[in-house]
């Protein structure tokens, strides 16, 4: 491995590129052994440096999310006991509903990858750029409750909307009281259409109405958000189960005949 001059060194930090420091050694002794001639070797050099900053973006982008858990489509498990429209869910994959500003439901039992589903699209869509937020429904009321208290209600209502992509988690496992009904109206009414929105929930939108504390409000919303979104009903049981610690303990009955 060669080193790099001080001078150089200097020049590249003041012009914000130490990154470069990392690969630059090894990048001049392959230039050299190759032949490369200094366009291709300056192509080179810079093209590391756009790949090291993409990857710290992404790597700020997935921390700034807050998933639960870091997952891809391409681990969904395929062979669970689960229904859904498959070929709807693969061409939100290619997020063109995130340029449309549209948003997307995913409704179901506990356990069918609901969230996974909603996971998978925010990971994909922080890989093309995006910002992107996933909150648990009650805990991103409780957010705005606690800001109450001291004032920053509006600092964190504008984080909120400035997701590129919002995802609340687990939407409809309680009903809703007059504040947080007010709060999740604002959020569906100013996002409609100019940003996107992802719910789970165990119910379907028709079931959402009777939650909130103020109907007048959520007919409003909740009929923004029905035409404006792509629904995906999943079906089935749980799966799990299957991946946990007790699945592999778990063994096959000896007796004939036995499930």
């Amino acid at each position: 491995m060669m080193d790099v001059n001080e001078s150089l060194k200097t020049v590249l930090k003041r012009l914000r590129l130490s990154g470069i420091l990392h690969t630059l050694p090894d990048r001049i002794a392959y230039a050299k052994n190759s032949g490369l001639s200094y366009q291709d070797f300056m192509e080179l050099v810079l093209q590391d440096e756009i790949d090291r900053r993409d990857h710290k973006g992404l790597e700020l982008r997935l921390r700034k999310a807050q998933f639960q858990e870091e997952q891809v489509f391409e681990n969904f498990d395929f062979n669970a006991p689960v229904t859904f429209d498959r070929d709807k869910v693969k061409n939100l994959f290619g997020l063109g509903f995130l340029d449309r500003r549209e948003d997307v439901i995913f409704m179901g039992p506990v356990g069918v990858g609901k969230t996974f589903l909603a996971s998978s699209l925010g990971h994909a869509a922080c890989r093309a750029g995006q910002k992107v937020l996933f909150l648990r429904a009650d805990a991103m009321l409780k957010q705005l409750f606690q800001s109450r208290a001291d004032n920053s209600t509006d600092r964190v209502m504008r984080r909120l909307l400035a997701q590129d992509l919002l995802i609340i988690d687990d939407f409809g496992l309680r009903n809703l009281n007059h504040e947080q009904s007010a709060d999740l109206y604002e959020i569906i009414i100013e996002r409609h259409k100019r940003t996107s929105t992802i719910f789970t929930s165990n119910r379907s939108v028709e079931e959402w109405v009777p939650l909130f504390a103020d109907p007048i409000l959520a007919q409003s919303a909740l009929d923004r958000l029905a035409h404006n979104s792509h629904q995906v009903v999943i079906e089935g049981q749980s799966y799990r189960t299957k991946q946990g610690p007790a699945a592999s303990n778990r063994k096959p009955s000896t007796r004939k005949g036995g499930k």
